[in-house]
């Protein structure tokens, strides 16, 4: 049993929060922030323990009437390892705040690989993050590309991969703050980052992506168009996929023809927030044209980390050796199946 810290309560911090919880193998001490509103009110309703950031931040926790068990530091000495899921870029300065504790730390993907000279994917690379101090969890796209060519790879089809991006503007919790609308921004600079990204997990993918903001909230889109080594069928194509305990396969000739539908499915299912930890990907959309290969899925991009999360922390600290057991106790504790 391995106590961990969860610094930052916020979209990917809260969901974190609950699936380490949930685990008979980890004890969540507590969770740090500098918030005082609705959103760390919820984790003390969780009975969750609180600590603070900074000396302010404790100020105005107690002004609202929250019970603060001490600062960061305090909780700091009680764990064994720190998942950061504080905003991009806040992570990075505290690398030596946990290196000068001697904590293991999870960075979420926001932060650039060179912060902790290891970026993780559970299927991918599992066993070389064994016993590390740190890793960087893959943004959630980059975790989708990881999944479904990492998928291709291991079935020896793939040659090389090229992939458009639509990428969703802004978390809906906060689209009322900004975003665009009635717009579409392409990033400037083809590859965009997530191609290289998933190349710091496995360095042997021939991968290119574009990517283009959209207006609207709830998850991004990716349409791939795939060199495979060989001419081959749908079959063996789906075979592949299905090796994949995070790829769900669906259907649009079922109703499930856009980003909300499927959001619905899941909030149906009981998942909480409606989230959806694996690649949704369209089975009946899938072509497979002699060695070409074209597919489309969608990424949730608030949860789709979180099982990768619990698969980290399990590596890190030694608690689980192998990943396929990993793997398959932390899809049980969410009902992934």
């Amino acid at each position: 049993m391995k106590n961990i810290a969860v610094i930052g309560y916020g979209v990917i911090g809260k969901r974190v929060a609950d699936a380490i919880n949930i685990q008979d193998d980890m004890n969540l001490v507590g969770v740090c922030d500098v918030i005082s509103d609705w959103r760390i009110q919820n984790a003390v309703r969780k009975s969750y323990t609180i600590y603070a950031a900074t000396t302010e931040a404790e100020k105005e926790m107690k002004n609202a009437g929250i019970t603060v068990k001490g600062s960061m530091q305090n909780l700091l000495k009680k764990v064994d390892i720190v998942v950061d899921c504080t905003p991009m870029n806040i992570a990075a300065k505290n690398v030596e705040i946990y290196k000068k504790q001697r904590i293991k730390f999870i960075f979420e993907g926001g932060e650039k690989h060179e912060t902790t000279g290891h970026s993780f994917n559970a299927e991918t690379n599992y066993e070389s993050a064994l016993n590390l101090n740190a890793t960087r969890v893959v943004s959630c796209n980059t975790t989708s590309i990881l999944r479904t060519l990492g998928a291709l790879k291991r079935a020896d089809l793939l040659d090389y991969a090229r992939g458009t991006l639509l990428r969703r503007a802004t978390d809906p919790w906060e689209s009322h703050l900004g975003g665009i609308m009635n717009t579409m921004v392409p990033e400037r600079e083809i590859p965009s980052h997530q191609g290289p990204d998933a190349q710091s997990v496995d360095p042997d993918l021939d991968v290119i992506t574009s990517a283009v903001k959209v207006p609207e909230t709830l998850s991004h889109m990716h349409y791939w168009n795939v060199k495979l080594k060989r001419q081959t069928t749908k079959e063996e194509v789906l075979n592949a996929f299905k090796t994949s305990s995070r790829i769900k396969l669906i259907h649009y000739d079922q109703g499930l023809v856009s980003n909300n539908t499927i959001k619905e499915m899941f909030l149906d299912m009981g998942r909480p927030w409606g989230d959806m930890y694996e690649v949704a990907l369209w089975e009946d959309m899938l072509k497979v044209v002699g060695d070409e290969l074209l597919y489309a899925y969608v990424v949730d991009n608030q949860a789709i980390v979180i099982p990768e999360t619990i698969d980290a922390i399990r590596a890190l600290t030694g608690i689980e050796t192998d990943a396929a057991k990993s793997i398959a106790k932390t899809n049980e504790s969410l009902g992934i199946n």
